[in-house]
């Protein structure tokens, strides 16, 4: 289970503003890749914080609202739609959309524990942590942020494009997904530079 080694580890070290950042939704052939940055308390616990994609849907939308709920913990949110994503490629995509979620705290000495390796270039100090949702409590409650929050979008979306089910893959290429943009081809939403979509000859 994650803890707080690394944002004390940081604090030890002289940083005052200690942010958890993670994304989701960097794979998925529809939608927006999702970023989330988090300040904890001094000293926060939860006892089935953890790494997103370790939870069942009930078991993080419960996390979710417990953090949206605190009004202890302070965190940013921001969005890299399909545009940007094809306009940019998916990675400077989800590092500028995890800038706009530390952005938002409005800490311009925030020193930042993202998930995964370094960020080149990122606007804060930062370090990255390999597999940091599943480490460090604030990497592990932007991994929640950034996931639900998605998953709200995309479910959204499906109320939008009902043929395509994006309720239930939410945008990942799943079977059935494959077999749905095979049908009725890609709509706005879908990122065109991503293969398979990349492959279909279509119109919007």
């Amino acid at each position: 289970m994650p803890d707080l080694e690394y944002e004390l580890e940081a604090k030890a070290a002289g940083k005052t503003i200690v942010v958890g950042v993670d994304e989701a939704g960097r794979g998925p052939l529809a939608g927006p890749v999702s970023a989330a940055a988090v300040i904890l308390p001094e000293g926060y616990t939860h006892p089935l914080l953890d790494d997103s994609k370790k939870l069942s849907e009930k078991k993080r939308e419960s996390i979710y609202k417990d953090i949206m709920d605190d009004e202890r913990i302070k965190w940013g949110h921001a969005y890299a739609d399909e545009d940007e994503i094809d306009s940019i490629n998916i990675l400077k995509a989800t590092h500028a959309a995890m800038a706009r979620a530390v952005d938002q705290l409005g800490e311009a000495g925030a020193y930042c524990l993202i998930d995964g390796l370094n960020v080149p270039n990122f606007p804060y100090e930062s370090k990255g942590i390999v597999k940091g949702d599943g480490k460090s409590l604030s990497i592990a409650a932007a991994s929640i942020i950034a996931k639900v929050k998605r998953d709200h979008r995309m479910v959204a979306y499906a109320e939008e494009f009902p043929e395509y089910g994006f309720e239930k893959h939410k945008g990942y290429g799943t079977k059935a997904h494959l077999a749905v943009l095979q049908e009725f081809g890609p709509i706005k939403i879908h990122r065109k530079s991503f293969a398979p979509v990349v492959q279909l000859s279509f119109e919007l």
